[in-house]
């Protein structure tokens, strides 16, 4: 038996390093559903509005909140999600996200009227918060280490995939009318996400917290190449349940001062994925290529591209993050991210509507979404779940989710303003200077986590030393 304290660290064998099991990419391919709904939900939106408006009278104010209402519902759909997962287990929450999504989907396609709309529209962000806040972390829970960077980042190509399908969709299905159809089809994959996931086996982390550690072995077993030393890895994780509160982990928890560097990395990453200006870009981009000389016939077009973009930037991210590693991949594109977007200020600085102008601003745009795509949002869903420790990891993971959204909220209510305020310029020269931030704070504060077992981290974490440097003696 092994002795009460931390275990060292393991180094994975030969065979441990095998081709995991189907059932691993079975896991991470279902759960990665509420991606998808996520993506769509989000992304309909804009394609919806354009017929949506006339069809229920929907003055400017209204639309606004049709359009922000889903964000709020995120907010609290991430507050709810993570202690009612430390409760009754990853698993079912992701099934009840699946059945909320479906509920809300029906009942945007359905609504009678704007009051109707709106709150069907805010049941699909709390189905959008959930699933954002507890996707990544199942899948973090359950699958090796040696493949769990590409396994979660699928979660963040399949938000891009959805985003595309909903561009798609907005543009075959316009029309008066077409927009309820749209939120119906959102009722295909949430019932696929529901069934999926019923057969799909629960957190062995959250089985060992609740003492079903009998029960998280055989998970281990199906979850791990035969030979893997499941005993070892239960045993870890059982050393770190050793260490959580009573209460599987609290708001008040979070005060701890040795949590602070994870929490400040999970958060950090969260805001700058925002005020990078990623969704500034996403929600205005018909705007700013009016601006740039081209009609609004392109606007859906334009948003086909950009989700079109944000897919290759999924699968590129997918690759880099365990190739190169998490920290290397953010500080490898990001630095083009924030050049981008100094080119984009720079181009509207130049009075002369030009051919050359144009395209300037076009391919910078898209370039844009390429670097910050592969840089930053395919790590935001990332970080958080492997340097939070599993003691708070449900509260914790919630904060940096909340935060996600917050910021996400504030960049919709103020671009468009800043943009009115201090010019296109500007407001593009203040995202620029925030990717350079977001350089800064990832050099100095964001440690690697490619290849570590998310009980390595948190000892590292619990290391007297600075996170970072304990980490990479390990």
């Amino acid at each position: 038996m092994r002795r009460p304290g931390w275990p060292t660290a393991r180094r994975s064998t030969p065979r441990e390093r095998g081709a995991p099991p189907a059932l691993v990419y079975a896991v991470a391919a279902v759960s990665a559903l509420g991606g998808l709904l996520f993506g769509y939900d989000t992304g309909i939106i804009s394609g919806a509005l354009l017929h949506l408006r006339d069809d229920l009278d929907l003055s400017s104010r209204e639309q606004e909140v049709v359009v922000s209402v889903i964000l709020l519902g995120a907010m609290a759909g991430a507050l709810v999600s993570g202690r009612t997962a430390v409760r009754h287990g990853r698993r079912k929450v992701v099934v009840a996200v699946a059945v909320i999504f479906a509920v809300g989907a029906v009942a945007a396609a359905v609504a009678p009227d704007v009051a109707t709309l709106i709150a069907a529209r805010f049941v699909l962000g709390l189905a959008v918060g959930g699933a954002s806040n507890m996707v990544p972390v199942y899948i973090a829970e359950l699958a090796p280490a040696a493949v769990r960077g590409r396994l979660m980042v699928l979660f963040q190509l399949m938000v891009a995939i959805g985003q595309l399908i909903a561009y798609l969709c907005g543009w075959a299905l316009a029309g008066s009318g077409g927009w309820r159809v749209m939120f119906a089809l959102a009722v295909i994959p949430a019932v696929a996400l529901a069934v999926g996931m019923l057969f799909l086996p629960e957190s062995p982390r959250w089985l060992i917290e609740q003492h079903r550690a009998d029960d998280a072995l055989r998970t281990l077993r199906r979850l791990r190449p035969t030979g893997a030393d499941v005993a070892a890895e239960a045993a870890e994780v059982t050393a770190v349940t050793r260490n959580a509160p009573a209460d599987g982990g609290s708001w008040g928890q979070l005060r701890q001062r040795w949590l602070r560097p994870a929490l400040l990395i999970a958060v950090g990453i969260a805001a700058f994925s925002q005020l990078t200006g990623i969704n500034a870009i996403v929600y205005y981009a018909p705007t700013i290529l009016d601006d740039a000389g081209f009609g609004d016939s392109v606007a859906l077009l334009t948003g086909i591209g950009i989700g079109a973009m944000l897919v290759v930037a999924g699968v590129v991210g997918a690759i880099a993050v365990d190739k190169a590693g998490r920290r290397r991949t953010m500080l490898w594109f990001l630095p083009g991210s924030a050049l981008a977007m100094a080119v984009l200020a720079l181009a509207f600085a130049t009075p002369a509507e030009s051919a050359a102008q144009r395209w300037t601003v076009i391919i910078t745009l898209f370039a844009y979404i390429l670097f910050n795509g592969v840089g930053m949002q395919a790590v935001v869903w990332l970080i958080g779940p492997e340097v939070l420790p599993l003691s708070v990891r449900g509260p914790a993971t919630s904060l940096a989710t909340l935060s996600v959204w917050g910021f996400d909220l504030l960049i919709a209510m103020t671009a468009l303003t800043a943009i009115n305020t201090i010019g296109r310029s500007g407001t593009f020269l203040f995202y620029a200077l925030m990717n350079v931030a977001c350089v800064v704070f990832v050099a100095v504060k964001v440690p690697e986590t490619k290849g570590r077992s998310l009980e390595s981290i948190e000892r590292a974490l619990r290391d007297p030393l600075p996170f970072r440097r304990a980490l990479e003696k390990r």
